[in-house]
This record gives C-alpha cells, structure tokens and sequence, in this order.
C-alpha cells in the first residue's frame, strides 16, 4: 500500500504501514482535523492523537480491539470534541500537555512534560513541549528503529509554516520550540503528520525557518 497522508472528511482513513507500527490517518469535523490511530504491530496496543470529532467514525476506526491511551496534543475544542465520547466507550486513559490539561473538559489521567515517554505497546513516543500556539502543546515523537522518525505535531507545525499564534511573544516562543526540539535533533527525513491537512517532511520545511521568522508567522 502507498500512504500519502491525503484524506477528507467523510472519507476513508489513510493507513502508513511500517515495520514496528501501524498508523491510520482520519479526517473529521468541520475544521477538518486529523485524528491518528497507531497500532502496535507485536502487541494490537492501541493508542488515539486527538480524539477530535465525530466520535462514531473513530470508534469505528478503534474497532472492537480498543485503545489503552488517547493523547490530545492541545487545548484547542476542536481537539477533543469526541473525547468524552471515546474515552467512555473505551476506557482510555487521557493524556495531555501539563500546561494544557485544565483546558480540556475531560480529566486528564496523565500530564505530560518535556521529554516524557508515552507508549503503546512496543513503541515509544517522545513528548515535545511548544509553547506558543498555546501554553501546552505537545509534539509526539516516534524515532523508528527501521527508518526515519516519525512526528505528530498537533497544530504546531504544518506545511508552510508554524501555527497560529496571537502576538509576537506566542511566535518567538513557538519558532524557539521548534527550531530547538524539533528542527535542531530531528533529520530531515522526519515524518511530520500535522493536526489538520497534509503531511510534509522536516526537510520539505527546513530551508523556510529564517522566512517564517522574518514574516512572523
């Protein structure tokens, strides 16, 4: 199967299948969010990015295996408009930003700091603090042993730029973040699966920081 990272909503799930992980790409609700499911390939440990909107389509996407875990990367609604919903038919434990989870109406079980490790089954993923877009943004790394990394930025990063941020302060800071954590120890081979729209690479978005900083935006 070729993954390309392009889906609508109302359509189907885009499936990048690698060796130690399994990652179903979905769009949903009318800002067309994206909503990542990963799938353990040695265990069929579940874990949900942003359980965002109509929760009908992502439990379906869950299937009747379930998840352990649903990480919201931020506190923005249209994150985790489905998160209540998909925590009680499941049972999963939330995650969030430390800075991030008094923004969310679901409880968070576990507040996530720089540099944590949240897991699903076999696999490891690196949490990244970005402050800026809001105070409590996480990026979500997957260094593979196989390959390239892979990165859940959530609504920091996506093709063409850093995301939205509300003064000159919010921008510095978030340009900081990402030319520091994520631009400054990531290769260019890196995997960036944003929170709304296409994928891009870290190479694809590398030679624009300095343009990025000098429009500020």
């Amino acid at each position: 199967m070729t993954y390309s990272g392009t889906v609508k909503v109302g359509g189907p799930a885009d499936v990048h299948e690698l060796t130690d992980l399994m990652i179903s790409k979905v769009a949903v609700g009318p800002m067309s969010n994206n909503a990542y499911l990963l799938r353990c390939r040695a265990t069929g440990e579940q874990l949900l990015i942003d359980a965002a909107d109509e929760a009908g389509i992502l439990l379906r996407l869950i299937g009747a295996d379930g998840i352990v875990s649903v990480v919201t990367t931020h506190r923005h609604g249209d994150h985790w408009q489905a998160l209540g919903e998909v925590v009680a038919a499941t049972g999963a434990r939330t995650y969030a930003g430390a800075y991030d989870a008094e923004g969310i109406p679901v409880p968070t079980d576990v507040r996530v700091e720089d540099g944590d490790t949240v897991r699903v089954g076999r696999v490891r993923l690196t949490a990244r603090h970005l402050t800026g877009h809001t105070p409590g943004s996480i990026a979500l790394v997957y260094d593979d042993p196989h390959g390239a990394p892979h990165l859940f930025t959530g609504d920091c990063l996506f093709p063409g730029g850093p995301g939205r941020t509300l003064g000159p302060t919010d921008f510095t800071s978030l340009m900081d973040g990402l030319e520091e954590k994520i631009f400054g120890t990531l290769p260019d081979e890196t995997w960036v699966y944003p929170g709304h729209g296409n994928d891009t690479t870290l190479g694809d978005e590398r030679p624009h920081l300095a343009e990025w900083r000098a429009r500020g935006w």
